[in-house]
């Protein structure tokens, strides 16, 4: 059984932020998250696509985004639970007890959810074969591009995942097609006109208006796909992978049986305490809803903070939350590590 002041479900850039301001006020926290790795969304599915709206840093990838988030929260000692989801939570005393669906157990003062869209799944490519090919053919996000150098590539989806990258893809690649299953994209108009452009240059292929309906090759590699358009014609494309971008399925998972007040697959908060309609219990990030929310990461973090002064005074109900600064408060310096142990 771990005990510690708060559990964080979540460890994409809002979760790992609350750490941190959780950590300034002197509050312990673990963190649980279904996925593998921290970082979110950034992580899993965007690694390399640069971000431009973070407060003081002109452009980052959600890659380095995270790494130094986890650098700043290095101080604070933060359990991490990867690949785990909570399956329990319930109230117990004053706090919670939680556990998750590997066993590791908490109790906690308070929880928050920082989960994003939840517990979200790629939507998945249904191809005859599929199951035959080698599992290393097919991608749902990528991690390294240079794994693709000199490979034949079909990209299937019509949104800004996929499209970015075609334009990522396209010079390291031997070939790169893309198919679509319509003539309208969802992606932003400079991305398409780029793609548009590649295609008229002969640097790429597009096939419109169509699906992937059948995988070729072995348990080794994935040797081509068939694709059949809306006209009846089917289309051999030679083909070592396929990667598949049908956007997300997202799913709040256990967490729309806690009772909390659910507004379509967001959580309902107050603005003052970004406290959900369970007292302890707080959501922040794109979880959230109130009047206003704008899913964006500067605004996850503005929620985090005043997220971590409501922990503190529910923790500590007695005495006064006061506004410290990281410039020139001592005992913040101290829990950050500068000058020596925390009194």
């Amino acid at each position: 059984m771990i005990n510690t002041d708060v559990v964080v479900i979540g460890a994409g850039p809002c979760g790992l932020f609350q750490v941190f301001e959780l950590g300034l006020l002197g509050l312990k926290a673990e963190v649980v998250d279904s996925i593998r790795q921290p970082g979110g969304q950034c992580s899993e599915l965007y690694p390399d696509k640069p971000i431009y709206d973070i407060p003081g840093i002109p452009v980052c990838t959600g890659e380095v985004l995270t790494e130094n988030l986890l650098q700043q929260i290095k101080p604070f000692g933060a359990g991490m639970h990867l690949g785990e989801e909570l399956a329990v939570v319930r109230p117990e005393g004053d706090g919670f007890y939680l556990e998750t669906d590997n066993g590791t157990e908490f109790l906690a003062k308070a929880v928050v959810i920082a989960a994003g869209v939840g517990s979200f799944q790629p939507r998945a490519l249904r191809a005859t074969g599929i199951d035959a090919v080698a599992v290393n053919c097919v991608h749902y996000r990528v991690k390294e591009s240079q794994q693709f150098k000199g490979k034949n590539l079909v990209v299937l989806g019509g949104g800004d995942s996929a499209l970015d990258w075609v334009l990522k893809l396209v010079p390291i690649a031997r070939r790169v097609t893309l198919v679509h299953r319509r003539d309208e994209y969802r992606a932003v108009g400079a991305t398409m006109a780029a793609m548009r452009r590649l295609v008229a240059s002969g640097d790429m292929d597009l096939i419109e208006n169509a699906k992937v309906t059948e995988l070729l090759g072995d348990e080794n590699a994935l040797e081509s796909v068939i694709v059949a358009n809306k006209a009846g014609e089917t289309f051999e494309v030679a083909a070592d992978h396929a990667l598949v971008f049908f956007g997300l399925a997202p799913k709040l998972g256990p967490i729309a049986e806690w009772g909390l007040d659910i507004n379509r697959k967001t959580i309902n908060v107050d603005t003052e305490r970004f406290e959900t309609s369970t007292s302890g219990i707080y959501a922040i990030g794109d979880i959230n809803y109130y009047p206003g929310k704008k899913k964006l990461i500067l605004c996850g973090f503005h929620e985090a903070a005043l997220a971590a002064y409501a922990i503190k005074q529910r923790v500590e109900p007695g005495k006064k939350v006061h506004v410290q600064y990281t410039t020139t408060s001592p005992i913040m310096h101290k829990r950050l590590g500068l000058t020596g142990d925390e009194e």
